[in-house]
């Protein structure tokens, strides 16, 4: 989770959306939003202002639970601060698999 904090700070968005495995779905308040494009794109519009994101990352209190040999449960605070906003948070919770690639998220529910 820090190195996916830190390529968002840096403005790499591609690199911070690097955890998340090509099927992967984010809940949303209208319901599930599939796939890593939707994620991106509502990264970009909400987030960044061009390459450069508004404010910066940084992520509390993660705990993994093992569900299985080959899938787990990371749950954590995110916390947006800095730039000209007021600093946001909220709770996330993250299922990761082991693929091929390694380990990828698969689903994300972040409030």
């Amino acid at each position: 989770m820090q190195a996916s904090a830190d390529t968002w700070n840096r403005g790499d968005l591609a690199g911070h959306l690097a955890l998340y495995d090509a099927t992967v779905t984010t809940m949303t308040r209208n319901g599930p939003r599939p796939p890593v494009a939707a994620i991106e794109s509502a990264f970009r519009s909400a987030y960044f202002n061009g390459d450069k994101p508004k404010q910066n990352l940084r992520t509390e209190r993660v705990a993994i639970r093992a569900l299985s040999r080959e899938s787990a449960l990371m749950t954590g605070r995110f916390v947006l601060y800095g730039g000209a906003e007021a600093e946001q948070s909220g709770w996330f919770s993250l299922v990761w698999v082991r693929t091929a690639s390694g380990w990828k998220v698969v689903h994300d529910h972040t409030s």
